[in-house]
């Protein structure tokens, strides 16, 4: 059977997108049955929300100081006080 573009409706958004031959052989080769039923734009929002918002916006970032140079810095994470927390250039070095 020869893939061909498809022109699909959003069900979130109601825009029109196109299911290219490129990803409908994705979806086959991953044994998916169903085209997409939500645009791009709509499947990331809601692959983000599912994620918690990672990626959605500026990341929580908290005050430490360096536990190898003392400088202050600022980490992702919140540091448990149990390990060691670096600033980004002594983890690098730690890593090498």
């Amino acid at each position: 059977m020869a893939l061909a573009d498809k022109d699909l409706t959003c069900s979130e958004c109601n825009a029109a997108f196109v299911f290219t031959v490129g990803e409908q052989e994705f979806f086959n080769s991953r044994g998916y049955t169903n085209e997409p039923k939500r645009c791009p734009e709509c499947r990331e929002t809601r692959k983000n929300q599912q994620r918690g918002g990672y990626g959605s916006g500026p990341r929580e970032m908290h005050p430490v100081v360096c536990a190898q140079c003392g400088i202050d810095t600022t980490v992702p994470f919140v540091p448990r006080g149990d390990r060691p927390v670096y600033c980004s250039d002594c983890f690098s070095a730690q890593r090498r």
